[in-house]
């Protein structure tokens, strides 16, 4: 009985632990999987599903690459809101980073007249000292303010060209600022004029490398002028500014629309600067406008406040004074008022005139009359001064009846043609006309100044001066010798082949075509004689006929590159003029070519030209042929 209640109670303890056992290794496997899915749940809604979660009894281990260290936190943080932070284990690792990126490098140049500043990040490796050393140079004895901080990382593509070229621009821009990047140079200066800006920007594009991009912002003042002028004239050729100038942009359109109303074309121009007389310029300048349109014909001259009205002849006396008397008391104050009818004269009594002509190739013919000798001499130096002692040819007689102001008034038409490419001025005791080309756009402003200031109040004086866009310095259009000098130097690099036998241009050689119409595009209006050469070998008048073939091919290829060819011609030569020795292969290769030649004008014939339109309106040339480099045509 004892030996039986004994083993009762053991077997009963015995069977306790192992149920204890049992529920204890279950609790433990349920804590485990709800601390791990709930961990994984909360991982994924946070987008961290790189995370890998291991619960192991109470501990919960996190492994994984997190792709940063703030990334990584965040998954413990996460990890620790479900479950006790104290059980996560951190296994995690973090993804290696990219080395640190370099700074970005750049610096600016600032020069002015109190020296040299410049501030930035450079490289290491540039030469700081040498950079600061042609900065010292360039100032002189103004100090060089160098605000320079420098990085150990290597220079980026570029950097030394940029800053190699903005210290070679700034030391020809006195006044100027450059911000310096890799492979980028802005440049920001004050140029003393148009033409100067125009100047340094040709200057700096010339010398800027192919891989550099440049930004040029270059600024130049307004004109003063001086007296402020507008002229405007309506006759049977139409209505026209023979000179308009304005203070504001505003004033300008304002004063070009009322010009167009009146009749004048819609490109007019005007030009904005210093020295109005009054705020009300724009205002006054309209009203003769309209004046002028009222009386169907003439023109009004503003010199500063006096303003000049003066009517076609013939018209009804009654309409000149109604229009003149509603002009006067409608100009605002400061502004004067002169007006004129002239009288009808008699046709077949010709005014004394005197003449100069100005040719495009400067020379100039002083012809008609003058009042005295010593008149004579002043006008012949004058001229000689201007235009070139030898270039000047004086013909003019004397006529001692002429009016007092005919020297006056010879001398301004000398100074007015001076300021023309090529033209011609005509003085009589009423008027002065000036007439000609030229390549500056403000130049039929400035000659009207010049009239109005010279030759007084009221004076008469007509202009009829055109604008040539290949004569303007400031667009720096190439001259028509460096266009033949540029076209020499492409097909010596590149040759115009042929196929053999043929006119057709071989394909090799449409790259050359495409690279000549590109610069034939800039040039403009050029005199060109496109010339055919062969070699000696076959009949002479097939070699001819073939050479005029192939060069009236070349001048297809030019037109149908959309180049205007208006001015060109195609000419063969056959075996003329070789460069070489046709006894061998080599010279008979140089001898097949292609030359572009300018055709030249004649040379003046100073005492034999007796007109103004065959100077002021010259254009016929004739060819010229001077020897240059060969091109390949093969025969």
């Amino acid at each position: 009985m004892r030996l039986s209640a004994v083993l009762t109670i053991t077997l009963t303890f015995v069977a306790a632990a192992v149920v204890a056992l049992v529920a204890a290794n279950f609790s433990v496997k349920l804590i485990e999987e709800t601390s791990e899915i709930g961990v994984r749940d909360a991982l994924d809604d946070q987008g961290m599903t790189w995370a890998e979660v291991q619960a192991n009894g109470l501990q919960v281990t996190l492994a994984g690459i997190a792709p940063t260290e703030a990334v990584r936190f965040r998954a413990l943080t996460t990890a620790g809101s479900i479950v006790d932070a104290a059980r996560v284990i951190d296994d995690m690792e973090v993804e290696a980073q990219a080395a640190i990126a370099p700074p970005r490098f750049s610096a600016e140049v600032l020069r002015n007249d109190s020296g040299v500043s410049i501030i930035g990040l450079i490289p290491s490796s540039t030469d700081r000292e040498a950079a600061i050393a042609r900065f010292t140079k360039m100032s002189g004895s103004n100090e060089v303010a160098d605000l320079l901080e420098q990085a150990d990382y290597p220079a980026p593509p570029g950097w030394e060209e940029s800053l190699g070229f903005a210290i070679t621009a700034i030391a020809q821009l006195p006044r100027a600022k450059a911000s310096i990047e890799a492979g980028r140079v802005s440049i920001t200066a004050i140029a003393d004029s148009a033409e100067a800006k125009a100047a340094m920007e040709t200057k700096l594009k010339r010398a800027a490398p192919p891989s550099l991009k440049l930004v040029l912002d270059i600024a130049a003042p307004r004109p003063v002028i001086t007296p402020f002028t507008m002229r405007f004239e309506l006759d049977a050729d139409g209505a026209r500014f023979d000179a308009c100038s304005a203070d504001t942009d505003a004033a300008r359109n304002r004063i070009l629309a009322a010009g167009e109303r009146a009749g004048a074309p819609a490109n007019s121009r005007c030009t904005v600067g210093l020295g109005v007389p009054s705020p009300n310029w724009s205002e006054a300048v309209m009203q003769g406008i309209d004046a002028v349109k009222r009386l169907e014909g003439g023109s009004v001259t503003l010199a500063d406040a006096d303003m000049t009205l003066i009517a076609q002849p013939g018209i009804d006396q009654s309409l000149f004074d109604r229009v003149v008397g509603e002009l006067e008391t409608s100009l605002p104050e400061v502004f004067a008022l002169s007006a004129k009818l002239p009288k009808l004269e008699d046709p077949n009594a010709g005014p004394p005139e005197f003449t100069a002509t100005l040719s495009p190739e400067g020379q100039v013919q002083l012809r008609g009359r003058v009042s005295n000798a010593p008149l004579r001499e002043l006008a012949d130096s004058y001229a000689k001064a201007r235009f070139g002692s030898d270039k000047v040819y004086m013909a003019a007689r004397i006529d001692e009846d002429l009016p007092d102001s005919w020297g006056p008034r010879v001398l301004t038409g000398l100074e007015a043609l001076a300021s023309l490419s090529n033209g011609a001025i005509t003085v009589t005791p009423d008027t002065v006309s000036v007439s000609g080309n030229t390549g500056n756009p403000d130049a039929s402003t400035e000659i009207a100044s010049l009239l109005s200031d010279k030759l007084g109040e009221g004076a008469e004086y007509d202009i009829d001066v055109i604008y040539r866009e290949k004569l303007d310095p400031v667009l720096g259009l190439p001259t028509p010798d460096e266009c033949e000098a540029e076209i020499g130097e492409v097909v010596k690099v590149a040759k115009i082949n042929f196929e053999p036998g043929s006119a057709t241009i071989d394909a090799s050689a449409l790259g050359t075509m495409d690279d000549i119409a590109e610069i034939l595009k800039r040039c403009g209006d050029l005199p060109l004689e496109i010339q055919g050469y062969t070699d000696s070998q076959g009949r002479e008048s097939m070699n001819l006929a073939l050479s005029q073939s192939r060069a009236e091919s070349v001048l297809n290829e030019l037109r149908a590159r959309r180049v205007l060819t208006g001015s060109f011609t195609a000419k063969g030569y056959g075996e003329e003029n070789p460069v070489a020795d046709n006894k061998t292969e080599v010279g008979r290769e140089a001898n097949r070519r292609i030359e572009f030649r300018l055709i030249r004008p004649k040379t003046v014939d100073l005492p034999g030209q007796t007109t103004l339109e065959s100077i002021a309106q010259s254009g016929d040339t004739e060819a010229d042929q001077v020897e240059e480099g060969p091109t390949d045509e093969q025969n």
